[in-house]
């Protein structure tokens, strides 16, 4: 079997939602069953037209339930080319880079989760009983750059991945994604939950020098009477403000980078000189609503 794109994701439904399975050897008749249990519509038609490409045989559909098909030879292949395919025995295969993310995708489509409570908690979730699967994964993960979080919960011997973060989670997204329409859907919307640290600095000259005074009102903190003081999470937004101050208003700043009591990084912008605060004022770059007077 050549081991392409719908040989790795047939090979994931099977480990996920799917079986290989036959009967008790007591039995006489002997009943070899490949299948994916799954109530959407979309995966099971997925593993269909995998198991298609794959063996040339188009399994059969129960919408809403599975899509099944009994073979003794193909069962065969399956166990003697990877192995067991129960839930705490399964091996995810070796795979290059691009092959790994089919194989992901499937899988996380078939066992994962996408919690979205807005402005909380997003993130990405995966169970099993499965350590050593779950390893493979979080090895699999972290090679595409995605960081993973692994739990476990020993009373009911279950193995969790959690995916945190607005960067891991378009990672996941560029690199992996769903094909499960829903949990697609979830993904984006959680992605678009985060808040949007990054200023875009209108190209147009007469519109940016608005954009920089409207910032400077919403976000500068007058220390009575020293100095202006900036705070974001982006780095790049100072500096972009920095050479905007200068080009447009010949004010001088400085850009740290500081640390809070929890240890969250996060930088800050200062004008210093009180001359170059009063020009702000004057200019009506900034109101003054402080009532700074005479510094």
């Amino acid at each position: 079997m050549k081991i392409d794109k719908y040989l790795v994701s047939l090979h994931a439904y099977l480990c996920g939602d799917g079986y290989v399975s036959k009967n008790p050897k007591l039995q006489k008749k002997k009943n070899y069953k490949i299948g994916l249990r799954n109530t959407n519509l979309v995966l099971l038609k997925d593993f269909q037209e995998k198991f298609n490409k794959v063996f040339g045989i188009q399994p059969n559909l129960t919408e809403g339930e599975r899509c099944e098909k009994g073979s003794r030879e193909i069962h065969t292949i399956l166990i003697n080319k990877f192995g067991s395919f129960h839930s705490n025995e399964w091996r995810a295969p070796t795979l290059n880079k691009n092959l790994s993310k089919y194989w992901l995708r499937t899988f996380f489509d078939c066992e994962g989760w996408v919690f979205c409570k807005s402005h909380q908690n997003r993130h990405i979730g995966l169970d099993s009983i499965n350590e050593k699967g779950l390893d493979q994964i979080i090895k699999m993960l972290n090679y595409l750059g995605i960081k993973t979080i692994k739990k476990v919960n020993k009373k009911k011997g279950i193995f969790r991945i959690f995916i945190y973060g607005k960067e891991n989670l378009i990672k996941f997204k560029e690199e992996i994604n769903f094909f499960h329409p829903n949990k697609k859907e979830k993904l984006d919307r959680a992605i678009k939950d985060f808040v949007n640290y990054k200023w875009t600095f209108p190209k147009d000259r007469i519109q940016c020098k608005k954009f920089v005074r409207e910032v400077l009102i919403k976000k500068c903190r007058i220390k009575k009477p020293k100095y202006i003081r900036i705070i974001t999470k982006e780095v790049q937004n100072l500096i972009e403000l920095q050479k905007l101050l200068k080009k447009f208003y010949n004010i001088n700043s400085l850009v740290n980078k500081s640390r809070n009591g929890i240890g969250t990084i996060y930088y800050e912008m200062n004008i210093n000189k009180k001359e170059d605060v009063q020009k702000l004022i004057n200019l009506k770059v900034i109101p003054n609503i402080f009532n700074v007077k005479n510094i």
